[in-house]
């Protein structure tokens, strides 16, 4: 598999870190940070992984023919949120997302802001109408987490589900 993880804002930034962290050896992952995220020098050289400048639109992420599975964009700041639903690609993680939409490739937001405004919200409706995953960190609580990383693994590990990355890193539901 291969996946573009995103990491924008500054609040919220560990999430995404964990994100990348807790990913199978195997998936090939290409990173980019926005202006506020923090700066990441702390991955396993045993990951295959590539960061990329997030003012460099012309890298072969920003391609539609540069084949990915997925993007994920954790967390997702309200700038960016609000640049992809109207459609501006002025950075390297907007072209991605904006990329994302056209070849309808599967787009993962996790706004990590609250409460959302109505502008957020009504830019939340319309990237879902376009079939983009909208899936802020939210807190599942009959997941039973004794700790804040805990319910980290259970919020991750939700998404991956969602990206169909398979994890076992929250207990699952036997009814």
């Amino acid at each position: 598999m291969r996946l573009v993880v995103a990491i924008t804002g500054a609040s919220g930034v560990e999430l995404g870190l964990k994100f990348i962290e807790y990913l199978p050896k195997d998936i090939e992952v290409h990173i980019i940070l926005s202006d506020n995220a923090l700066t990441v020098n702390h991955f396993e050289n045993s990951k295959k992984i590539t960061i990329h400048n997030n003012s460099n639109i012309a890298s072969s992420i920003s391609s539609g023919s540069f084949m990915v599975d997925a993007t994920a964009i954790i967390p997702c700041s309200m700038n960016s949120l609000a640049k992809i639903a109207c459609g501006i690609a002025d950075n390297l993680v907007t072209r991605v997302a904006s990329v994302a939409i056209k070849e309808h490739r599967r787009l993962l937001l996790a706004p990590r802001e609250m409460p959302f405004s109505p502008i957020a919200l009504e830019n939340m409706k319309r990237l879902a109408e376009l079939n983009v995953i909208i899936a802020p960190p939210i807190m599942g609580y009959y997941s039973n987490s004794n700790s804040v990383e805990d319910m980290e693994r259970f919020i991750i590990g939700k998404w991956y589900d969602i990206l169909g990355i398979k994890n076992s890193l929250y207990k699952r539901w036997r009814g």
